[in-house]
């Protein structure tokens, strides 16, 4: 009778726990408090592309909170999470990104020069996903005007939007917003199907060059977060 009564209060806890979740409007991303597997990549998340010898993945702890650390050596790589959910309950994106070192000459306008070293993406399946799967994207670049936006030069239905531009901003963490479901709407021109990953990439291939971003606290929300 004891057990089953610790069992039923167990199941009651997490009743609580996952409806103050829901009132809370947040679905969490990461952290990046829970450490790197036996492969060194973050709990929870998958290669989307192996990173040269010379790159590196790893985390970091500040007073403020973990978080991790991206490093690109002339090669592209990035780490995926899926997740599937309805965009529309939780349209808000929102995450903490610092630019340590951006490529030389990174430019998201040309081919040639398409290196950054933040992007961060929401990707939407459709079928079949290797051709048509959509993606909104948000950019810290080395030299494109904040505010701008476009298709990108390797897959025409990946999105994005400048955020962040040049090095006036480097080392500082800055905190961004995004309404991912109006952005999706906007440049679609369509309705959003269901999320299926969030994608962080980096990548200096083209300029041949060093690239460094952290990011920390990345979380959906049903509202927007409070300005602290």
């Amino acid at each position: 009778m004891k057990k089953m009564m610790i069992i039923l209060l167990f199941f009651l806890w997490v009743g609580t726990q996952t409806a103050g979740a829901e009132e809370k409007g947040t679905l969490m991303v990461d952290r990046f408090a829970g450490g790197l597997d036996n492969k060194g990549i973050p709990v929870g998340w998958n290669l989307e592309k192996e990173p040269g010898s010379d790159s590196k993945i790893s985390l970091g702890q500040e007073e403020d909170g973990h978080f991790l650390r991206l490093l690109s050596v002339g090669d592209a790589f990035g780490l995926k999470k899926e997740m599937s959910f309805d965009i529309r309950k939780y349209p808000y994106l929102s995450w903490k990104w610092k630019a340590i070192r951006l490529p030389k000459g990174g430019d998201i306008r040309k081919r040639e020069t398409d290196d950054q070293a933040g992007q961060i993406y929401v990707v939407f399946p459709k079928f079949p996903s290797m051709i048509n799967s959509r993606s909104m994207g948000y950019i810290w670049d080395t030299q494109t005007p904040i505010g701008l936006a476009g298709t990108s030069t390797a897959y025409s239905k990946m999105k994005y939007v400048v955020l962040q531009s040049g090095p006036a901003k480097l080392n500082q963490w800055i905190t961004e917003t995004r309404n991912v479901y109006e952005d999706y709407k906007k440049f679609f021109e369509e309705d959003p199907p269901t999320v299926g990953t969030v994608l962080l990439y980096i990548n200096t291939q083209h300029t041949k060059s060093l690239a460094e971003c952290a990011y920390a606290d990345i979380f959906f929300s049903s509202s927007p977060p409070k300005k602290e």
